[in-house]
């Protein structure tokens, strides 16, 4: 929770630099254009994060997408394939590539690192070899397809209502769950007298927890409870400035991107979070040994995030393909495993593996795209970005250590 509070001031932070120093910042079309490219790379970061949180890695992230997006105008302009079953064969494309690197890594034991190395270079020579490594685009035809994926699809305050309807159920359906409402808890008397003594407790840090301790323990969660009335909030921001429509919220238009971004982040955080999947995913990637002796298939759960981590590359691959009407298939993806790799360290993934937080990956995006966006607009070179992105990795990489170190240490003190 730490860090994710962490990079969400970092991102506010870059927001309010960039806005003062900026006129163009605010405009509807640049946030429009900003979630776009959030959502694209953010797509990827999530199917990242999946295999990192194992313990692993993926370079090949880029190279998928080069593959699967040069494969639909290839095969449905060129070849005259249709619709569905170009995107059927992407996606069987996609899910033999994570299989491939899954079994090579867990049978074999070889090294993901080189597997997914071996395969960055082979899949965009797939990808040259299939097109002559010629430029593959759409022309005038499929405008309908490219309009449903890449055009806008509601506003940020139509956004901001359904997610934050669905963390608010989410969340009421999680309060629920613990059974301990305040009447079912010593009745509103209780209550009552429990939070005017932590109230008094207030002038003490002992004396605020002796209270906090009395209250039930629906109030003793306080990160559910700040959760739920944080997500209240934003439904209920979203809901006025949706009904307004005289905000600058309603007149931002969201590209599609991004709610598909915001749709596979609500879906891989409960998977990760509310599942037996991704509890045995998080006991793989904090000791892969202790969770097979306890029964944990983790074989299995390596495969499955190599393949989720495919399949989203491949999603990830059509989008990029659509958004810019065609494709170079010696550029399309070069470069953007670091972006997704970057996002998830900065998210609060951990490169050792059994953490992360879908939420942080989300906001760690937002955050690389806007710096890139800042350069944009303030002047800065191009060229610093990917100086940036370094940076970003191997701070990632030090506050890491960092904390494993600290963290065994006091385990040794208490000891």
């Amino acid at each position: 929770m730490k860090k994710i509070l962490g990079i969400l001031g970092l991102l506010l932070v870059i927001c309010f630099v960039t806005a003062l120093n900026s006129d163009s910042f605010m405009k509807p079309g640049n946030i429009s254009n900003l979630a776009s490219r959030t959502g694209l790379y953010g797509i990827l970061g999530i199917g990242v994060a999946f295999v990192i949180i194992t313990g692993g890695i993926d370079l090949s992230v880029g190279s998928i997408v080069g593959l699967t997006g040069t494969m639909l105008p290839w095969l449905l302009v060129k070849k005259g394939w249709s619709l569905t079953s170009v995107l059927g064969l992407i996606a069987l494309v996609s899910v033999c590539i994570g299989l491939l690197h899954g079994l090579l890594v867990t049978r074999l034991k070889l090294q993901p690192f080189l597997v997914t190395l071996c395969g960055l270079l082979i899949y965009r020579g797939a990808a040259r070899y299939l097109t002559d490594d010629l430029n593959q685009g759409f022309g005038t035809g499929h405008t309908e397809l490219r309009e449903l994926t890449t055009g806008p699809m509601g506003s940020m305050s139509s956004l901001l209502t359904v997610v934050g309807a669905v963390l608010t159920m989410w969340l009421l359906a999680r309060w629920l769950r613990t059974r301990t409402g305040p009447f079912m808890a010593g009745g509103l008397r209780a209550v009552s007298r429990s939070w005017i003594a932590t109230l008094r407790g207030l002038r003490s840090r002992a004396g605020f927890v002796a209270g906090l301790k009395r209250c039930p323990a629906w109030l003793q969660s306080r990160a559910l409870l700040v959760g739920l009335v944080s997500s209240t909030l934003v439904l209920v921001v979203g809901g006025v400035t949706w009904l307004t429509g005289r905000t600058l919220l309603a007149e931002v238009p969201v590209p599609m991107p991004f709610w598909v971004l915001v749709a596979l982040a609500l879906v891989s955080g409960l998977l990760l979070n509310e599942t037996v999947f991704g509890r045995h995913l998080l006991a793989t990637g904090r000791n892969e040994q202790a969770a097979r002796f306890s029964g944990v298939r983790t074989g299995l759960i390596i495969t499955v995030a190599y393949v989720l981590c495919a399949v989203l590359a491949g999603l990830g691959g059509v989008l990029f393909t659509l958004d810019a009407n065609g494709v170079q298939p010696s550029q399309l993806g070069q470069f953007y495993e670091l972006y997704a790799i970057a996002a998830a360290v900065l998210g609060g993934c951990s490169l050792r593996g059994g953490e992360g937080s879908i939420l942080g990956i989300v906001i760690g995006t937002a955050v690389l795209r806007l710096l890139y966006n800042a350069f944009n607009l303030l002047g800065i070179p191009y060229s610093v970005e990917y100086a940036v992105m370094g940076t970003v990795i191997l701070l990632g990489v030090l506050a890491d250590e960092v904390i494993r170190r600290i963290v065994a240490k006091r385990r040794r003190a208490s000891g």
